[in-house]
């Protein structure tokens, strides 16, 4: 497990799902999710095919030759909310709204 230290969502929240999907894709969503399970259960899995991309992403990283999962996730930087639909990016709007209200 990577405890680093930031705002975000858990890695099994919708949030994560509806867009870092449309960010990064659905396999590297569904990579990093079965990584983040697999961090709390203290199990390992082989490397996922998208693990340079969640890497460059920073959502896992190397540490001691071991993958770190992060089981909180950032909020989707502005380079990949850019390229979303508007109405897409006005829910992310709402969304990370209401992450810093809670916060």
């Amino acid at each position: 497990m990577w405890h680093h230290p930031s705002t975000g969502f858990p890695a099994q929240h919708p949030y994560v799902r509806r867009f870092w999907t449309a960010a990064i894709g659905p396999g590297a969503v569904a990579d990093l999710m079965r990584l983040a399970i697999a961090a709390q259960r203290g199990r390992s899995l082989p490397l996922p095919p998208t693990v340079t991309l969640l890497s460059r992403e920073g959502l896992v990283a190397w540490s001691g030759g071991r993958l770190l999962a992060r089981l909180v996730v950032p909020p989707v930087p502005e380079r990949h909310l850019r390229r979303m639909p508007p109405g897409l990016r006005r829910e992310h709007s709402t969304a990370v709204a209401d992450l810093h209200s809670v916060a």
